[in-house]
């Protein structure tokens, strides 16, 4: 929490940009360099909803990369909270993908 008075913005994680992710919701981009690849996350401030995709690291894909993460979160949240049941626990109570012998 910033002290009252201090019109400063707090400081945004490494390689982090805000944006507007249409309908008056805030997004806020990362890009973290893995070898010749970049992970792209878009991260729905409002909910913690996080979506990533991976991609070149050229300067040139950055934007690309950040459309497509963006694309991704508005599909995610248009699902909103009705995700898949879980399944029920088969017989014997086992749920581990081993094989009983």
């Amino acid at each position: 929490m910033l002290p009252e008075g201090d019109n400063k913005t707090p400081p945004r994680p490494s390689g982090a940009s805000g944006a507007d992710g249409g309908g008056g919701r805030e997004v806020i981009f990362e890009f973290i360099p893995m070898g010749s690849s970049v992970k792209a996350s878009a991260i729905d401030v409002a909910t913690g909803i996080e979506v990533s995709v991976v991609g070149p690291a050229t300067p040139s894909a950055r934007a690309e990369l950040q459309r497509i993460a963006l694309m991704k979160l508005k599909q995610r949240l248009a699902k909103g909270s009705t995700s898949q049941p879980k399944p029920e626990t088969p017989p014997g109570g086992h749920t581990g993908g081993g094989i009983i012998v």
